[in-house]
């Protein structure tokens, strides 16, 4: 009898293992297949978007407009996009794209991933409309080879050389140009910037700074190259000075950003780098003796302006004093 109930056990153990065997074969199977079709969709619409590619080969095109998901093409920070590509496809798997540092086409890979998703000019980019009028992207950000969720996307839209020239009868000057919805935004902006400094932003023209007097020294940093990683609007967003006060009262290093207004006033903000606290009172209260004293009476200061409207910005300044 314990025999018999042993191998009653035994057989149970074998047949449960069985069945768990077949349901683990089947899983696998279905995620295989499941696998296998994402892959063969994802090649098909690469395939596809290749064909497309083909249609419109050698046909120039220019970047004549890049907005964010608003329809407005500048950020509330002041950042603005500024369309500026153009392009042609010589072939399905290469680009010729201009390059205004060199004056000059450059010829760069394509390369197609999924989804009419694929990289151009080393710039990651969805296909959105595709014509041999018109073309439109999404701009994607990719990290590792994994697509960030944007939460504001930038759209760029480009039309054929021919269809600017002979159905629009324009130039890209004129396309290029705001439109009425940013220069209302930027107008907004300016009037609240201007009654509440803490609203400023920065200007495309940023805001400029000329010595007055021997006195000082004025000398605007540049910002990094691109091959260095800068991008071409470092130069606006936040610009940085470094100013030299000659026979100052004392020795001194401070660095701190200021308000400029938008008829040329330095207003202090804040102090910049680490101070113990309890020397941050004094410290700030020098900085603003320095802002109301030195620079104001030695500098010429022109506000910073978008779209030509002059508005409060905010500039940084590294100023040293040389009591010698």
């Amino acid at each position: 009898m314990y025999k018999s109930s042993a191998g009653l056990r035994i057989s149970r153990n074998i047949f449960a293992l069985f069945i768990f065997i077949l349901l683990f074969a089947g899983k696998c199977n279905r995620g295989l297949r499941k696998i296998e079709e994402e892959k063969a969709r994802k090649e098909a619409v690469a395939a596809r978007t290749k064909n497309l590619i083909k249609t419109i080969r050698g046909i120039s095109y220019t970047e004549v407009s890049r907005k964010f998901d608003n329809g407005l093409s500048f950020s509330p920070v002041g950042y603005q996009l500024v369309p500026e590509w153009r392009i042609s496809f010589p072939s399905v798997d290469s680009v010729n794209i201009y390059s205004p540092k060199k004056g000059r086409f450059l010829n760069a890979p394509v390369v197609f991933d999924h989804d009419s998703i694929f990289n151009v000019a080393w710039a990651w980019l969805k296909l959105k409309q595709l014509s041999k009028d018109s073309l439109k992207f999404i701009v994607l950000h990719v990290k590792d080879n994994v697509i960030l969720d944007e939460k504001v996307h930038v759209f760029m839209t480009f039309y054929s050389n021919r269809y600017i020239k002979e159905v629009l009868h324009s130039d890209t000057t004129k396309l290029w140009a705001p439109g009425r919805r940013d220069t209302l935004y930027i107008q907004t902006k300016a009037l609240l910037a201007n009654k509440i400094p803490d609203s400023a932003f920065a200007g495309t023209e940023p805001a400029r700074l000329t010595a007055k007097s021997q006195m000082v020294s004025v000398k605007k940093e540049a910002p990094p190259d691109v091959v260095d990683g800068g991008k071409s609007y470092d130069a606006y967003l936040l610009p940085a000075f470094d100013i030299v006060i000659n026979k100052a009262y004392d020795d001194f290093n401070y660095l701190f950003s200021v308000y400029v207004d938008e008829k040329g006033q330095l207003i202090f903000r804040k102090s910049n780098q680490f101070t113990f606290p309890e020397f941050k009172a004094s410290t700030e209260s020098t900085m603003k003796g320095i802002t109301e004293g030195y620079l104001k009476l030695y500098l010429k200061v022109s506000p910073g302006k978008t779209l030509g409207i002059p508005h409060t910005s905010i500039i940084m300044l590294d100023v040293t004093g040389e009591k010698k």
